[in-house]
C-alpha cells in the first residue's frame, strides 16, 4: 500500500539539490545521505537539499587540494589577484540576488544581507591587491657582501570552517586571503547556511579558479569538521564559531602543531557616561543589541550606563525597541528577523528565565513573536550586575542587559569582567575619558561614540582572552594566518663569514 508523503517530504522532493565541489567537479556525497536547508522565518519551508558528507568526501577534497596546491602556489601572485578580483566583481553584479538568498536561508533583513555580501565584495577587491604588494623585506646585514631578505610562503592545504551568521562575509575573510597567499582550501560551511556558501564557490569557479584550489564539503561538524581538523595533510585551520568548539579544535590542532586561527565568542559592551549624547548612544545600543537579531560575535549584550542617566537611557531604549517590527527579513518594513533555528530560540528564552531568577528587571520583550518561524521579541533587562550569568555568558540572540555604574573606573571594571574581549564601545564627549577607556579596555576592537558592530575589512579583526588565540583576520595582517615567513641569507663575499663574530674586513 502506498503512503501519502508528508508536507516536509514533498517540499524536500521539490527543493533543488546541491552538491559538493571537489577537484573542480560538482559531486554527490559518498555517504548517499542528504539534509535540508530551511528558512528560519518559515520553518517548514525547505530551500534546498544538501550533501551530508562523511570522511570519504573529506579525504577526496583534501587529495584534490593537495594535487592543486603546487600549480597554484607557483601561479604568479598578480594572476591569482586577477581571479580574485573577477570573483569580487561577480559578487557585486549579483549582490541583490545573493542577499535575498541569504535572507531566506539565514533570516536577517535585506539591508543586513546586502551588507554581508558587500563585505565579501570589499574583501575580494582588497585581497586581490595583495597580488601586487610586497611579500617580504630586504633587511640590512651586519656583514659585508651579504644580502638578507624575507618572503612569505603558503602553508599548503587550509581548512576554512565558518559560521552561519555571516555566511558570505566570514568565508570571504578566510578564502580570499588564503588563496591569494597560494594555498589550496577545503571549505566547510555551517549546516544552517550551505546554499549561500555554494553560491560563493560557484562564483570562484566561474571566475576561473583552477579545480582543486577551492573545495566545498557540506555536512555536520562531527562528520566533516572533526575529520578535517584531525587530518595530518591539513596544514592550517581557520575557524570562526563558539569558544567551546574552538577549544575542542585547539586541542586537536595543538597535538599536531597545526597553524590555527580562532575567532570565537564575545560578551561585548557599550559604556554610556553621563556626558554622552544619549539619543546617539541609544541609536548605537539598539543597532548593536538587535541588529542580526543579536546574532553577531560583536553584538552588545551588555549596556553599562552611568546611573545619573540610566533612566533616560532605558526609557528611550525601551521606546525605540517597542517600535521594532519582527518578521520575515524579505519584507521591506521588517526591522529584525528570526533567530537561526529552534535551538537558538530556546536558548534565548532560557536566558530570559535566568534573568528573571537573577532579579534583573525585565523592561521589554522576553517572549516569542510568532509561530511560523523562530521569532523572539527584542528583550531588555535593567538593574544588572556584573556577576549575573546574563552579564557573563554569550546569549547570541536579541537580548541585552543594562548595568548601572557610578563612574568611569567602575564602568571599566565591569567592562573587563568577562572571559571575552572582542569589541567594546564608549559614548562620551570628554576626550580625556575616551582615551583613558581606549587604553584600559581589554578588547581587540574599541569604538568611541559608535556601537560595537561595524568593522571594516581594511583593518584587523579579532579579540583577546577567550575570544580567540591571538590571530587577526582581514586588514594589513590578513595573510599572516595563511603564510609562513622564510628568511634568506645570500653571501657573495667568497669567504666564510661568521655572524656575531666577524666584525672586521
Amino acid at each position: 500500500m502506498s503512503q501519502t508523503m508528508t508536507s516536509e517530504q514533498k517540499q524536500k522532493t521539490e527543493a533543488k539539490s546541491y552538491k559538493n565541489y571537489i577537484g573542480g567537479r560538482w559531486v554527490e556525497s559518498k555517504s548517499g545521505k542528504t539534509f535540508s536547508s530551511t528558512n528560519p522565518a518559515h520553518k517548514d519551508q525547505v530551500l534546498g537539499v544538501m550533501q551530508a558528507s562523511n570522511a570519504d568526501d573529506v579525504n577526496q577534497a583534501i587529495e584534490a587540494a593537495q594535487k592543486a596546491f603546487p600549480g597554484w602556489r607557483h601561479t604568479p601572485a598578480p594572476a591569482r589577484g586577477e581571479i580574485c578580483l573577477k570573483a569580487a566583481l561577480m559578487l557585486e553584479s549579483r549582490k541583490e540576488d545573493l542577499a535575498r538568498i541569504m535572507t531566506q536561508e539565514m533570516g536577517k533583513v535585506l539591508k543586513e544581507t546586502r551588507g554581508d555580501v558587500q563585505e565579501a565584495i570589499d574583501m575580494g577587491k582588497y585581497a586581490a591587491g595583495f597580488g601586487r604588494q610586497p611579500h617580504g623585506e630586504t633587511v640590512p646585514s651586519e656583514l659585508r657582501n651579504k644580502l638578507c631578505i624575507t618572503e612569505r610562503v603558503p602553508l599548503g592545504v587550509i581548512a576554512c570552517i565558518t559560521p552561519w551568521n555571516f555566511p558570505m562575509a566570514i568565508p570571504s575573510w578566510k578564502i580570499f586571503p588564503a588563496v591569494m597567499a597560494g594555498n589550496a582550501v577545503v571549505f566547510k560551511p555551517a549546516s544552517d547556511t550551505p546554499i549561500i556558501a555554494t553560491k560563493l564557490v560557484e562564483i570562484f569557479e566561474e571566475a576561473g579558479l583552477p579545480g582543486g584550489v577551492l573545495n566545498l564539503v557540506t555536512g555536520s561538524g562531527a562528520d566533516v569538521g572533526d575529520v578535517l581538523v584531525k587530518d595530518p595533510r591539513v596544514a592550517g585551520i581557520s575557524f570562526t564559531g563558539s569558544t567551546a568548539a574552538g577549544k575542542h579544535i585547539a586541542e586537536i590542532a595543538g597535538r599536531n602543531l597545526k597553524r590555527l586561527g580562532l575567532e570565537l565568542g564575545g560578551k561585548n559592551c557599550i559604556v554610556v557616561l553621563d556626558d554622552a549624547d544619549i539619543p546617539l548612544a541609544v541609536d548605537g545600543a539598539l543597532w548593536a543589541a538587535f541588529g542580526t537579531s543579536g546574532q553577531r560575535c560583536t553584538a552588545a549584550s551588555r549596556l553599562i550606563v552611568d546611573q545619573k542617566v540610566q533612566k533616560d537611557f532605558v526609557d528611550l531604549l525601551q521606546e525605540r525597541a517597542a517600535k521594532l517590527k519582527v518578521g520575515d527579513g524579505l519584507q521591506a518594513d521588517t526591522d529584525m528577523g528570526p533567530v537561526i533555528n529552534e535551538g537558538a530560540l530556546k536558548k534565548v528564552h532560557e536566558y530570559t528565565e535566568i534573568g528573571k531568577r537573577e532579579h534583573a528587571r525585565l523592561v521589554h520583550g522576553g517572549d516569542f513573536a510568532g509561530s511560523d518561524g523562530w521569532f523572539y521579541r527584542p528583550t531588555i533587562f535593567a538593574d544588572g550586575r556584573k556577576d549575573m550569568r546574563m552579564a557573563q555568558e554569550e546569549i547570541f540572540g536579541p537580548s541585552t542587559l543594562v548595568m548601572p555604574v557610578s563612574n568611569l573606573d567602575e564602568a571599566l571594571d565591569v567592562a573587563n569582567s568577562t572571559q571575552y574581549g572582542l569589541s567594546m564601545s564608549i559614548y562620551t564627549n570628554d576626550l580625556r575619558k575616551a582615551f583613558h577607556a581606549i587604553e584600559e579596555m581589554q578588547s581587540g576592537i574599541v569604538y568611541v561614540n559608535a556601537p560595537t558592530i561595524g568593522a571594516e575589512i581594511q583593518l584587523p579583526f579579532g579579540g583577546v582572552k577567550n575570544t580567540g588565540n591571538g590571530h587577526r583576520e582581514a586588514g594589513t595582517v590578513a595573510l599572516d594566518e595563511f603564510t609562513e615567513w622564510k628568511t634568506i641569507y645570500i653571501d657573495y663575499s667568497g669567504r666564510l663569514q661568521r655572524a656575531q663574530i666577524d666584525t672586521g674586513e
